[in-house]
């Protein structure tokens, strides 16, 4: 005798035939609110490091150790935010993390030492290293399969975003005053708290409702979903077993990311992370210092940085047009191949045309290469170990993203930007690389064990 009840493999699905509709909208713009706040932090924590350097006489070493601290602490936000996506849901993740930055960023702006703010700094990164991992998951599980990828890379772009709302704030708000950079930390702390609320306006993830064998729940936000786009579902019979959940526990999941089956890709995938994350932030991170150390004004060295942001925004728009024709693999090598090409003009360039274009170059090229890199990452791992897996490759890259900016004024004195800037085309070569050992998964079902 069957049950006339929704199987996990039907109500996947079911997700998988849906049109896009305003649910996914809101799901999407509900989480790239939390992207854009991690960009924005990111992003003003490279204009803070300009104007604190100067104020508070800091030396390389300690303006490199405030950049690394927030990524100490978001090393270990992406792991542990991945493990416990995957224990206790991806919603709930999301709004603890939120809860974390804001609180910390807040707290920032009344920093009256270095001290104090290397410890806020690495509590701001706890709370955004978890949500990453966990915000692009989370949209895959429910994203159209056909159309995954793209809005992987639409969500990644909230990171345009909210790195060019930092670079206006640090252009307009910080050389207005010696407490420019206090206020800056204030606005991006205000707007924590609306993303708060819309998070806990999202549902949970169906995928990982059914998986933890809560199908009531899992069919209720399913059709929730159908009927806000006017699709009529067709009785589904569970018949027989559903498919096996391939790891349970917190030790499974770490040990299955290396079985047989997932080795190369998680090899390939970290290796990826790495080199892609050192590159970026030990480029970005420093830029408008570099600038400043290249003779340009504050004024000049934020406005410069305001005009290589926007790049981002197209680089997003063709790496998530290019995913779903070319494929995962493919658009991630040949963006990673135009970053290493980008970095060593910019790392030999004089004159503003030549700094300018250079740098909108890389920005785009990298950026999009982002997207992509958002994009696969979820795709390769079952839904039991989606989280884990994804959170601990952001884990890895946030280890190159703490060495990067401790490494960058030591190479800058070993050989200047024209040096720097090679070392970080052959990470993003090495990167392009490792890509084709990831897999390409474009429109085919995410894995349900």
């Amino acid at each position: 005798m069957t049950d006339n009840v929704p199987s996990r493999s039907s109500l996947a699905a079911r997700l998988d035939h849906l049109p896009f509709s305003r649910r996914h909208m809101r799901l999407l713009t509900g989480s790239g609110l939390g992207w854009a706040l991690d960009a924005m932090d990111v992003g003003l924590i490279s204009f803070i490091l300009a104007a604190l350097a100067q104020q508070w006489d800091l030396s390389k070493m300690e303006s490199g150790w405030i950049a690394s601290v927030g990524f100490i602490g978001m090393a270990l936000g992406a792991s542990l935010g991945g493990l416990l996506a995957d224990r206790f849901g991806r919603r709930q993740v999301f709004a603890i993390t939120l809860l974390i930055y804001g609180l910390a960023t807040g707290a920032s702006a009344l920093a009256g030492g270095i001290a104090i703010l290397l410890v806020l700094r690495f509590f701001v990164g706890l709370g955004l290293g978890a949500e990453l991992p966990v915000a692009s998951t989370y949209v895959s599980e429910f994203a159209p399969a056909r159309m995954r990828g793209r809005l992987i890379v639409i969500l990644e772009a909230f990171w345009a975003v909210g790195w060019t709302a930092a670079a206006l704030i640090g252009y307009f708000v910080i050389p207005l005053s010696d407490d420019g950079w206090r206020w800056a930390f204030a606005l991006g702390a205000i707007p924590a708290a609306y993303a708060l609320v819309v998070r806990w306006g999202l549902p949970e993830s169906a995928r990982w409702l059914a998986s933890r064998g809560r199908i009531a729940e899992a069919e209720h936000i399913v059709a929730k979903f159908e009927a806000d786009a006017d699709v009529v579902s067709q009785p589904t019979i569970s018949k027989g077993t559903p498919p096996s959940v391939i790891a349970g526990t917190t030790g499974a999941r770490l040990a299955t990311l290396w079985y047989p089956e997932f080795r190369l890709r998680t090899i390939s995938i970290w290796i990826v992370w790495f080199c892609v994350n050192f590159a970026y932030y030990g480029a970005f991170i420093w830029i408008p210092s570099i600038l400043l150390d290249a003779g340009y004004d504050l004024v000049s060295s934020f406005g410069f940085t305001l005009v290589i942001t926007l790049a981002q925004l197209p680089g997003y728009a063709v790496a998530a047009w290019l995913i779903e024709v070319w494929g995962r693999r493919a658009t991630l090598s040949v963006f990673l191949v135009g970053s290493a090409v980008s970095a060593v003009f910019f790392g030999s360039a004089s004159g503003d045309a030549a700094i300018i274009g250079s740098g909108m170059a890389l920005s785009f090229f990298n950026l999009g290469a982002w997207g992509a890199l958002y994009a696969v990452t979820p795709e390769i791992y079952p839904t039991s170990l989606r989280g884990t897996g994804a959170g601990w490759a952001a884990a890895v890259g946030r280890i190159a993203s703490i060495a990067a900016p401790l490494l960058v004024p030591v190479l800058l004195l070993a050989g200047g930007a024209p040096l720097l800037f090679v070392i970080f085309a052959a990470f993003f070569i090495v990167a392009a690389v490792a890509a084709w050992g990831v897999g390409d998964h474009r429109g085919q079902a995410l894995d349900e064990r």
